[in-house]
This record gives structure tokens, C-alpha cells and sequence, in this order.
């Protein structure tokens, strides 16, 4: 693993998701990460099953797994044992803590001065909801992500994983690493407030300018996209099947590869928004007559995908090769992401 952040120390009191996840990128880069557990462990530790062997041998959840790698966990009950979490920090770079606002400094104090500390909440430091707790879903359902997700007409639906805290662990991790950059530069520590609200606000991207634009709530539309045709799955003979056109000379290439009606309204992507149900209907009728192996192999050059379980994208080729499957302390795990060129090594896994 990589040491592109060997000598930063970094004391993690947070906890679920949000704050662990980001610590856990942080590790993989090199930081030494020592996680502030209460005696009584972090509660993603019961939320099982499926329960496995941890890193330290011991029966915990699966869920636990997947955010706290490469940290030395310590445990500590933060109101009885103040002096000992505060001598803790004293020798950090990085604060990251996930309490309500202003919890830490009741708890332990001010901060000392020149450590960074990241503060990650439900709605932030500020605003009328700042006292409030928000879980992933609950900040899905109030930010309008839930609000377009899923089938038309039909119950809501959240993302499938705990988006908003992966994207808030991601907003702050490179916050901190912004924070070091500036210490690195003035020497001043910063303090970071980040909210899954303002993370998942953010995380609208193009569905909030759409709104913002035309005045007009986006709506549920399944896989569709809002702005692009065909964008979405497909039934094949033998399951679903998706297929993503991001440009017009990509519908060129479909109709061709699939034989399609292709008249001249259908040339662009406008004119295959505003006749959205003709063309996802000409799409459908030649995507069922095949498999989704043959699928595949037919489009070649076109964005396309068979509709995968976990366990088939954990097993697929490119999984395999990438390495996205990798063993911390004999505990199998998803291995970070981030991929470092160099001149002596194309390929370095960090």
C-alpha cells in the first residue's frame, strides 16, 4: 500500500460510515489512523448479519469491514477518560469527528490549535437544523435524491448502498487533504465542517440544474435518463441489459449495429428526448430477441452492460484483474481504489 502520507497522524472519533470511511482512504494512502472506539465498539459492529472474522480475529459484522482498514483501535469512554483522548490528540495531525456540533468541545475541550479537525454532521455548524440527527436515509428522503429515484408512480426508493455518507467520507477526505496542503504551506490548522446535507445537495448535479433551470421538479424515471435517449435498461431474453447513448454518433452506431428505425427526427438527441417513448420502444423490441452475451458482443464501442448481482461484478474479469477483491490481516476486502502511475511501475495500486 502506498506512503504518500507516511508521518501524518490522524485520530479518528467518528463513527457508522461518513467519518470512518474517510480515515480509511486516508490509511490506504499511508496516514496512521488510530480509531477512538467507546468500550462498547462502534455500532456498525452489530449491524449484522452476515457477521465474519474481523481483523482482530473476533466475530463483527461485515458492515464494519468495509470502512476500517488500516487503523489501530483503541478504546476509550470519551467523558470518562477525557485526559487520555486529549493527550491522544496532542500528538495529531487530523481531528475527524462526527458528533452533533459542538458535542467535541463539551466533551473534551478546545481543540488544540494546530490540529486540523474535521467535523462531519447531519446538517452542519449552522442553519435551523443543525442540532438535528440525520442517518443516510433519512438526509436521502429530505434532499430529493429519494424524491427521483425509483419507477414512476411507484413507493420511494433509496440508493441501494449509504450514498450520501460515501460521498460526505469522500468531500471530506479531500477536504483534509486540502487542510494539509494549507498547514503544509502557512502553517495555520483549519478547522472543516462538512454536513451529508450539503453533500447531497451538491450530489444533485445535473438534476438540480435541471430543476433550477426550468422551474420543474425531476420525477422518478427507473434507470432513464433526464436528458438522454436511449439511456437506461432493457429486457433481453435471458435478463436486463443496459444501454447508455451519450452521443449522437453513438446512436448512429446502435441503430446500425441493431438494425433500427432511425428517421431523421431520432438524429439528434433532442429530437430522441422528445420522442422518448418511440425510440426506448424500438430499442426494447430488438434487445429482447437476444441474450445479453450476444448483446455485448454485438455492441461493441457502445456504453453497455448486462444488469449485474454483487457477486457477479466481485467475479468479473475486470474485478479480477484490477485487484478490487484484496486480504487486510486475512480479511477479505474491497481494496482502495486509487491507482498511482509511475515511470518505474505503470500500474501501483495504493
Amino acid at each position: 500500500m502506498g506512503g504518500i502520507l507516511n508521518g501524518v497522524k490522524i485520530v479518528d472519533l467518528s463513527r457508522i460510515l461518513a467519518g470512518p470511511y474517510a480515515t480509511q482512504m486516508l490509511a490506504d494512502l499511508g496516514a496512521e489512523v488510530v480509531k477512538v472506539e467507546a468500550p462498547w465498539g462502534d455500532d456498525t459492529r452489530q449491524w449484522g448479519p452476515p457477521f465474519t472474522s474481523g481483523f482482530d480475529g473476533q466475530k463483527v459484522a461485515a458492515y464494519f469491514l468495509s470502512c476500517n482498514r488500516g487503523k489501530e483501535i483503541v478504546n476509550f469512554n470519551l467523558k470518562n477518560d477525557a485526559e487520555e483522548v486529549r493527550s491522544l490528540i496532542d500528538t495529531a495531525d487530523v481531528v475527524v469527528e462526527n458528533f452533533r456540533p459542538g458535542t467535541l468541545k463539551k466533551l473534551l475541550g478546545p481543540m488544540p490549535k494546530n490540529v486540523i479537525v474535521c467535523s462531519i454532521s447531519a446538517y452542519g455548524a449552522t442553519g435551523p437544523r443543525k442540532d438535528e440527527p440525520g442517518y443516510d436515509v433519512a438526509l436521502q428522503a429530505r434532499s430529493g435524491i429519494m424524491g427521483i429515484t425509483g419507477e414512476p408512480d411507484s413507493s420511494p426508493v433509496k440508493v441501494g448502498v449509504a450514498w450520501i455518507d460515501v460521498i460526505t467520507g469522500l468531500n471530506a477526505g479531500n477536504a483534509i487533504l486540502a487542510a494539509l496542503l494549507h498547514k503544509e504551506k502557512t502553517g495555520e490548522a483549519m478547522s472543516i465542517d462538512i454536513s451529508l446535507w450539503d453533500c447531497a445537495i451538491a450530489a444533485l448535479v445535473n438534476q438540480a440544474h435541471n430543476a433550477i433551470a426550468s422551474g420543474v421538479n425531476p420525477i422518478p424515471m427507473g434507470s432513464s435518463h433526464p436528458n438522454l435517449v436511449p439511456y437506461r435498461a432493457f429486457e433481453a431474453s435471458d435478463g436486463w441489459f443496459v444501454i447508455g447513448v451519450g452521443s449522437d454518433r453513438q446512436w448512429n452506431n446502435l441503430a446500425d449495429l441493431l438494425s433500427l428505425n432511425n428517421p431523421k427526427e431520432w438524429e439528434s438527441n433532442e429530437g430522441r428526448v422528445l420522442h422518448r417513448l418511440e425510440v426506448e420502444e424500438c430499442v426494447s423490441a430488438a434487445v429482447s430477441l437476444r441474450t445479453r452475451s450476444e448483446l455485448e458482443q454485438m455492441l461493441v464501442g457502445i456504453p453497455c452492460a448486462p444488469v449485474n448481482t454483487v457477486l457477479e461484478a466481485l467475479s468479473d474479469p475486470q474485478s479480477i484483474a484490477r485487484g478490487a477483491v484484496t486480504s487486510h490481516k486475512g480479511v477479505d476486502v474491497l481494496a482502495s481504489p486509487l491507482r498511482f502511475m509511475t515511470p518505474q511501475k505503470e500500474n501501483k495500486e495504493v
